[in-house]
């Protein structure tokens, strides 16, 4: 794909990884939807990359909030998403005696659910589109393994990645791209927020996600790549 004058949706656009991905993808003359809650950092963020990055205060969870919005954004005759990225997601870890209904519920329906919210509205503009257009759904190694005291984190995840490989067998046939990216430890607040966990220096870094992202979409129409497992060379240390 050639991504000048390309138009994507990216959610969790307000910070790590998300916000990593707008820019880059402003960078590369696309403009970028970016959802998220925080509507002070997607000012920012505005304010940062100009007229091409258009800050959305959704919360993927709101699916009527998404409905109503995709149909007030992409009217017929207006430009359509040849690009949607799925990266909000969020996490909550304990022992699973331990952990609260409303946070299993969170996680299943920010990760699980808002994926698919934000999928089925986008799909038949995408049908529709005449060119080859790419999904690409930012799943955790999490969706590969399971870990103590993640359960939660890890079905919602495991979920995602089934979802991810269904979708690209349906979608192929109409020139829609799906894949879904299985990143290890990215230096972002998610650990802090998940547990008060600090940020250490073998962690990947969210710039060098994103120009795995830029990759994939940049490759050849007839070429899809539909899972891709990212890790960090050396692992935690002791």
């Amino acid at each position: 794909m050639e991504l000048e004058n390309k138009t994507a949706i990216v959610t969790g656009a307000s910070s790590g990884l998300g916000r990593a991905c707008s820019i880059a993808l402003v960078e590369k003359g696309v403009t970028v939807y970016g959802l998220a809650r925080s509507g002070d950092r997607l000012d920012e963020l505005h304010s940062e990359l100009g007229e091409p990055f258009v800050p959305v205060r959704l919360d993927v969870t709101d699916s009527e909030g998404l409905s109503s919005w995709v149909d007030r954004t992409f009217t017929e005759g207006q430009m359509t998403p040849d690009i949607l990225i799925n990266n909000a997601g969020l996490a909550h870890f304990d022992q699973v005696e331990n952990l609260p209904l409303e946070k299993w519920q969170e996680m299943i329906d920010t990760n699980l659910n808002g994926t698919f919210y934000l999928t089925r509205l986008v799909v038949p503009m995408m049908k529709a589109n005449p060119e080859v257009c790419h999904i690409i759904n930012i799943v955790s190694i999490a969706g590969l393994l399971g870990t103590p005291r993640m359960s939660g984190y890890n079905a919602s995840k495991f979920a995602v990645r089934g979802f991810s490989e269904a979708l690209f067998k349906e979608l192929r046939h109409d020139g829609i791209k799906v894949s879904a990216l299985f990143p290890g430890s990215i230096a972002t607040e998610f650990f802090k927020r998940a547990q008060g966990q600090e940020n250490h220096p073998y962690m990947l870094m969210p710039e060098d996600v994103t120009a795995t992202i830029l990759h994939l979409l940049e490759t050849p129409d007839q070429f899809l790549i539909n899972e891709i497992t990212l890790r960090p060379l050396k692992p935690r240390p002791s």
